[in-house]
């Protein structure tokens, strides 16, 4: 009997007794599981294990690896070990939010941002094209979306199944008395090198991100580049979303550089995943799968590559768009997910962030960007480039008054510059631990 089909029948027995008996089994690393919604299970992976103890239906999508690979026959092995699977649009994870329940799926955006050179082709600092790991072995035809699958080692490196998918709570620095820190989705561990702006309403971010593979330390810690689109007071209330690549071999149970997306609607406590991991964000598109395999990847004072993301609010729907490149919209945040982000952003964060956990007592050696210093610059330090806003009249353009942050610039920092094509820029990154960050 194929694995996907016993682990179905188990599940499906154990629910039936634990939708009877209680709301709360305890996991094998540790942790509560609570099932407010035992009686209540995923319409479409009732019979997964793991669904029995998921919140409000929110965990889906990490717990139908199995039974996607069981119902639908198209799928793609990718040569790092992932599982593609191709999913129907309308079955995907999305729909299981409350709010969404009789949503129905906006196939594209009503408008672009103006000055955006969507469907043409862009010289870019390479030659060769980026594309994901999983192309090389085949593609999801058009009415699917790409879903890396989950496997159960990936649940089971996390401390409990409700904490699998999520960033860690924040905890927030003390404003200063004249304005917050820049830094206001800091929390304890996680170090920075961030571009700001913020003063004005924001519809939306744009940004070249140089592709690298940083060394990880330490299993739970990670490295990122990324764009923050941010509103609220920036306290439990902060909305957020994200978007760019990381290395985290604790999510994903490697050190390859994969494309993310996050969003938050509550500071990080409840609301939000990465990528397709909960119910929230809609995908549309059949050729890139979040969380999947970025290639080819750049090499120090050799050849250099890099990702395009934008992300804008669509003036008519009030959704928040993203799209991959010059060709691939990815899909949207729904309206519903946010309260502040209904209206407009307040703070625009463009950057690296790494987890510094510090497990032997010294500073991680854990890189951020390329690992090296900004004032190495192009082919050796990683970049930021064309960084843009979306204005109230959906107009791509630059921001201004930029500020820059980092914790210690010892061990990561960030430079900025303006120069023709690359209009606003900076480079970032650092090797963290050094002689000079102990």
């Amino acid at each position: 009997m194929p694995l996907s089909f016993s682990l179905a029948s188990v599940g499906s027995f154990f629910c039936r007794i634990v939708r009877n008996k209680t709301t709360h089994k305890e996991h094998p690393r540790g942790g509560n599981l609570k099932g407010p919604s035992l009686t209540q299970p995923c319409q479409r992976c009732q019979a997964h294990f793991f669904v029995c103890v998921c919140s409000k239906g929110w965990w889906c999508g990490a717990c139908c690896g199995w039974w996607w690979s069981a119902q639908d026959k198209r799928q793609s092995k990718s040569p790092d070990g992932d599982v593609i699977d191709c999913i129907h649009v309308t079955h995907q994870p999305a729909f299981d939010h409350p709010d969404l329940k009789n949503h129905k799926i906006q196939m594209k955006p009503n408008f672009h941002p103006e000055g955006h050179p969507f469907g043409e082709s862009k010289v870019s600092s390479n030659s060769k094209p980026i594309t994901q790991l999983w192309h090389q072995n085949g593609r999801c035809p058009e009415g699917t979306i790409p879903v890396r699958r989950t496997k159960k080692d990936d649940i089971l490196r996390t401390s409990s199944v409700q904490h699998f998918g999520k960033k860690k709570q924040s905890s927030f620095p003390q404003p200063k008395p004249a304005k917050p820190l820049p830094d206001i989705i800091s929390q304890s561990g996680h170090q920075h090198a961030i571009v700001y702006v913020e003063g004005d309403k924001y519809y939306g971010a744009k940004a070249t991100i140089n592709v690298w593979d940083p060394k990880i330390q330490q299993p739970n810690e990670f490295s990122l580049s990324q764009m923050w689109i941010l509103g609220g007071s920036f306290g439990q209330d902060l909305n957020s979303i994200e978007a760019g690549w990381q290395v985290s071999p604790d999510l994903y149970g490697d050190n390859n550089t994969r494309l993310f997306t996050y969003w938050t609607s509550d500071a990080y406590q409840a609301t939000g995943c990465y990528n397709l991991l909960c119910s929230g964000f809609i995908q549309i598109n059949s050729d890139i799968a979040l969380g999947a395999s970025i290639s080819p990847l750049s090499k120090y004072s050799s050849s250099q590559y890099d990702i395009s993301i934008l992300v804008w609010k669509d003036p008519k729907e009030g959704n928040w768009w993203m799209q991959f490149g010059n060709d691939h919209v990815m899909g949207y945040w729904p309206a519903p997910l946010f309260s502040y982000l209904s209206d407009s952003a307040s703070m625009i964060e463009w950057g690296g962030e790494v987890v510094n956990s510090e497990s032997d007592g010294q500073h991680t050696s854990t890189q951020m960007g390329s690992g090296h210093f900004p004032e190495e610059g192009f082919g050796k330090a990683s970049y930021f480039k064309n960084i843009q806003i979306v204005d109230g009249d959906n107009k791509l353009r630059a921001p201004k008054d930029l500020g820059t942050y980092t914790e210690q610039d010892s061990c990561y920092n960030v430079q900025t510059g303006s120069a023709g094509d690359w209009g606003n820029y900076f480079y970032y990154g650092g090797p963290g631990r050094n002689p000079n960050c102990p």
